[in-house]
């Protein structure tokens, strides 16, 4: 009986070890791979390097961001007149991305190129231009050391759905974190909680901006504001809308038409949303030349308009609004200009100038949202200065950008509260970010995510267990076994020393 159970033990750690180490995968060495995109924007470009572990692809959660590289000059788009320098202007970043990859992977990385809503608009107003610009690009990026996967326009529903994919990637919303370090009963006791809803994308640059979150609504009124996802193994329908013409920078050009067209044909405007003080000239054929504004064009007595700032931020507000036609509305809720919007629903994330523009005004460093209330003041505050004041507290930024920060705060809370209808009780629930860990919030990590084909549809598998239980597995079973190999040796090898004392 003794010797059945000792060999019923031995070929059951026998079998332990062999099932143990078949299903069981040791972890490969360090071995790490990079990608490079290019976001190709109206005002500029930026290089984006981003390195993740080999043997994690297909997984998630471990890519992330180690380089950026802000291109001189403006965005590609601001060559339409010269088109042969686009891809030129793109060299240095190039270099720089070079030295941070290791130049025995430089053939193996892929690098893309996405262009945003300034190329848009230019493909609208000179697709042949548009053409030359994207064929300069190329070019300059078919002659660095890295494997070209291609230069595009992307459309405004991609621009957002990959920026909802990005800061949802980041925070971990999909649950992608669980699958590098959960096994066994941590994963099927997650598994067990709800799905944590994901957070919302707010996208703002200079020639559009996206709005992107996934709805309450099963059934949409528009359905051509629906994308559908599979990632992980859940399904989610997003909603998103992205509108031409309202970034920043377009949304200025279009209040200053607008204003323009009001004024009664005099050369000077008095502008609410410059600081007092300060003055600028515009060349009237540059501010009707896109598209946002040529539908406006009409003949002026004039070639130059000349503005001087007024400094009063509900006045620019007021004039602000009038770009949101919100009277026609086809569906039971709008957001403007006739867009159906969906109940807001959920955490959103403002990236990109929403982060930029609340940032200079201090209102992104407390670690809970600040107030609506507060944000209106700071703002209203900001604009009430004098430009000479502006100007000397502020001496290291340009003066462009610095002219333009009053502005650009009175639209984004103009296009948040009555663009989107974001109200007092649900304001909190905007986070504005400007990276996420490492990494910046923006759509281009989802543009690579989504081209790489490194967030799989369905959830990933994993091995049963842990590497670290692995092995504590292995050696307990090789303990077991042992011990009893060597007691079936002493129960028929009894040693001279034991015979003796048996005796």
């Amino acid at each position: 009986k003794i010797l059945l159970i000792l060999g019923f033990l031995s070929i059951l750690a026998v079998i332990a070890l062999i099932a143990v180490a078949v299903t069981q995968n040791k972890p490969l060495p360090k071995n790490i791979k990079y990608g490079i995109v290019l976001d190709a924007g109206s005002s500029h470009t930026n290089l984006y390097v981003y390195e993740w572990p080999a043997e994690k692809e297909n997984d998630t959660g471990v890519v992330q961001q180690v380089e950026v590289c802000k291109v001189e000059g403006p965005g590609i788009s601001g060559y339409s007149h010269a088109t042969e320098k686009a891809g030129p202007s793109l060299a240095q970043c190039l270099l720089q991305a070079e030295e941070v990859i290791p130049s025995q992977q430089h053939q193996e990385t892929p690098i893309y190129l996405g262009a945003t809503a300034g190329m848009r608009l230019l493909s609208l107003e000179n697709k042949s231009a548009a053409d030359k610009v994207l064929s300069s690009v190329e070019k300059t990026l078919r002659s660095a050391p890295f494997n070209f996967q291609g230069a595009r326009i992307i459309s405004g529903q991609e621009e957002g759905a990959y920026g909802w994919i990005t800061i949802n990637y980041l925070l971990g919303n999909f649950k992608q974190v669980l699958y590098q370090w959960q096994s066994g009963w941590k994963k099927l006791l997650h598994s067990l909680k709800s799905i944590s809803e994901t957070s919302g994308a707010l996208d703002l640059g200079g020639a559009s901006t996206q709005i992107t979150f996934v709805p309450n609504e099963l059934h949409s009124e528009s359905p051509e504001n629906l994308l559908y996802f599979r990632l992980y193994g859940k399904d989610y329908i997003v909603y998103t809308h992205s509108f031409l013409c309202y970034g920043k920078d377009q949304a200025l050009q279009q209040k200053l038409a607008r204003d323009l067209q009001a004024s009664t044909s005099n050369s000077s405007l008095l502008d609410p949303c410059f600081h007092q003080g300060y003055q600028r000239t515009v060349n009237i054929s540059e501010l009707f030349k896109n598209p946002c504004t040529s539908a406006k064009k009409k003949q002026f007595p004039f070639s130059q308009l000349y503005i001087q700032g007024e400094g009063d931020y509900q006045k620019c507000r007021r004039n602000i609004q009038k770009l949101f036609n919100k009277t026609d509305c086809p569906y039971s809720r709008c957001s403007f200009n006739g867009i159906y919007l969906p109940s807001l629903q959920g955490d959103f994330g403002a990236f990109s100038a929403f982060y930029f523009v609340m940032n200079f005004l201090n209102l992104t460093s407390e670690q809970s949202p600040v107030a609506l209330e507060k944000v209106a003041s700071a703002i209203e505050h900001f604009c009430a200065r004098p430009w000479h004041e502006v100007k000397t507290a502020y001496l290291q930024i340009k003066e462009k950008y610095l002219s333009e920060y009053c502005f650009s705060g009175a639209y984004i809370l103009s296009l948040l509260q009555n663009g989107y209808e974001f109200t007092e009780k649900n304001w909190q629930r905007i986070h504005f970010l400007g990276k996420i860990g490492s990494s910046d919030a923006g759509w281009t990590l989802g543009y690579m995510l989504n081209l790489t084909n490194m967030i799989p549809a369905e959830e990933p598998a994993v091995p049963p267990l842990s590497y670290g239980s692995y092995v504590a597995l292995m050696v307990l079973c090789s303990l077991v076994l042992v011990s009893v190999l060597l007691f079936v040796w002493l129960l028929f090898h009894k040693p001279k020393c034991l015979q003796k004392g048996i005796v």
